[in-house]
């Protein structure tokens, strides 16, 4: 089925659930739109259902979260995450924030971060919930490999399920941004593999005050990623010392020349758990591996250096919720 199937459910009488309900495994493999209503507002999220869907096994899932002033169609189309789906049979979703207008220039509630969400309080752990309760409806999804990634604000949200959401979320993928919820302690351990380069000028590494919104004079306070990763070494009782692989460099003549990826990772620790990181060189604020070349101006350069996809489903594979 092509261009996106829209669902409107229970908008008038705020009960999603009284609405009928088409299995997804019923419909060709493709994009999907579905509305829920959630905390008094209308949400969307959108769906890239795999070829081979119909067959009834329980699917995967991976949220993949938009970042600030973006939205879910933005992120479908920049990261790329679709052919990894089709490739190893998941269910990509992309759930949109809220803001003052309409399907763009969203945010996540993610804590001290980001515009409007978080300003008005927008209960997007709630939101996230009713999204898999919904899709639940829909299609047989696995319980037990529910995945959790995004991009800078939307990195910040993942961060936040995971300590908010460990129930549900059974690993998370945060790529250029850190963790901006202070308190809370997650119910589980939860493994976390955090993506990021030391050139990234916008969600500053070693922290600090990053530079205003496109169009806006907001700023954003980032925490220095060496706190997220150390935060979650101690949540998950990792070891301090991490195995540190060969780092990867950009070949030359390439787009990526110069550029580099070091993977460290932290573990065995609790319950089988890991923390990773990919810290990479010579990139911006990007999804690397994603669409080349989109919004450099802003962003700064893309890179090939890794693919984040690639990299996050052979995390996110080795792991299962315990039941």
């Amino acid at each position: 089925m092509s261009g996106l199937a829209v669902a409107l459910l229970g908008c008038a009488s705020g009960n999603a659930s009284s609405a009928p309900h088409q299995p997804v495994q019923s419909l060709s493999p493709g994009d999907y739109e579905f509305r829920l209503s959630h905390d008094g507002r209308e949400r969307r999220y959108l769906v890239h259902v795999p070829p081979g869907a119909r067959g009834g096994a329980p699917l995967p899932v991976v949220l993949s979260f938009h970042g600030g002033a973006g939205h879910a169609a933005n992120q479908k189309a920049y990261t790329r995450l679709d052919e990894t789906a089709d490739r190893e049979r998941f269910l990509a979703v992309y759930p949109d924030g809220t803001g003052p207008f309409a399907n763009r220039i969203h945010t996540w509630n993610a804590g001290t971060c980001c515009g409007w969400a978080q300003e008005h309080a927008v209960d997007d752990v709630g939101f996230v919930r009713r999204v898999l309760e919904d899709l639940g409806d829909r299609v047989a999804l696995d319980p037990t490999r529910v995945y959790a990634t995004g991009l800078s604000n939307g990195a910040m949200m993942a961060y936040r399920l995971a300590v908010e959401a460990a129930d549900r979320i059974t690993a998370i993928a945060p790529v250029a941004g850190a963790m901006v919820i202070g308190g809370g302690t997650p119910s589980r351990s939860v493994p976390v593999m955090h993506i990021h380069s030391v050139d990234d000028a916008r969600a500053l590494y070693a922290g600090g005050l990053g530079p205003p919104f496109p169009i806006t004079r907001r700023r954003v306070a980032h925490p220095p990623v060496a706190q997220s990763l150390a935060r979650w070494i101690e949540l998950d009782g990792c070891p301090p010392e991490p195995r540190v692989q060969p780092t990867h460099w950009g070949e030359a003549g390439s787009a990526s020349e110069g550029h580099s990826a070091t993977l460290s990772t932290y573990g065995p620790c609790r319950d089988g758990v890991e923390v990773a990181h990919w810290k990479l060189t010579g990139a911006g604020h990007v999804w690397p591996g994603g669409k080349q070349e989109f919004l450099e101006r802003i962003l700064g350069p893309s890179t090939t250096i890794i693919d984040a996809n690639t990299e996050i489903w052979r995390f996110f594979s080795r792991f299962t919720l315990p039941r």
